[in-house]
């Protein structure tokens, strides 16, 4: 069994049934994080439409998040959702502005980590931060069936 993730007519994703219910409910705890709709619509009758405007600035949100925050645990259990969401996104068409990304996060820096040893760290340099999350994003989608 499987379950379809559309926009319109065009089918971007097509994972199994336990594939699309961790990636949903992954989707709910960001939106709680965001404080932002993710335009990813309930899964109804084994379909889900997403609402491409919402979704883009969704996706915009979201790696934004990640470029601020610089906290090992925090990107462990982020990359694989972001990654995945960021494959989505390129399917859908969204466009995402990088060079904005890849520069000095906006903002405050968020959930930094501290260490005795090390000090605080801080995000990765852009280009690298943006390329490694694009090459991730890259390999997911080549597993990604439509």
């Amino acid at each position: 069994m499987s379950q379809y993730f559309d926009i319109g007519d065009e089918t971007l994703w097509n994972p199994s049934n336990g594939a699309s219910r961790l990636f949903l409910r992954q989707v709910a705890v960001f939106e709680a994080e965001l404080g932002l709709a993710s335009g990813i619509g309930p899964m109804e009758n084994d379909e889900c439409q997403i609402d491409p405007a919402v979704f883009e600035t969704f996706v915009d949100a979201l790696l934004a998040q990640h470029r601020r925050t610089s906290h090992t645990i925090m990107l462990a259990l982020s990359d694989g959702f972001t990654a995945t969401t960021l494959a989505l996104a390129e399917r859908a068409g969204v466009k995402v502005d990088w060079a904005r990304l890849g520069a000095t996060p906006e903002g405050a820096l968020k959930d930094v980590q501290v260490s005795a040893h090390t000090g605080m760290s801080v995000p990765p340099e852009g280009e690298a931060w943006a390329s490694r999350l694009r090459e991730k994003a890259g390999e997911l989608s080549r597993h990604m069936p439509r």
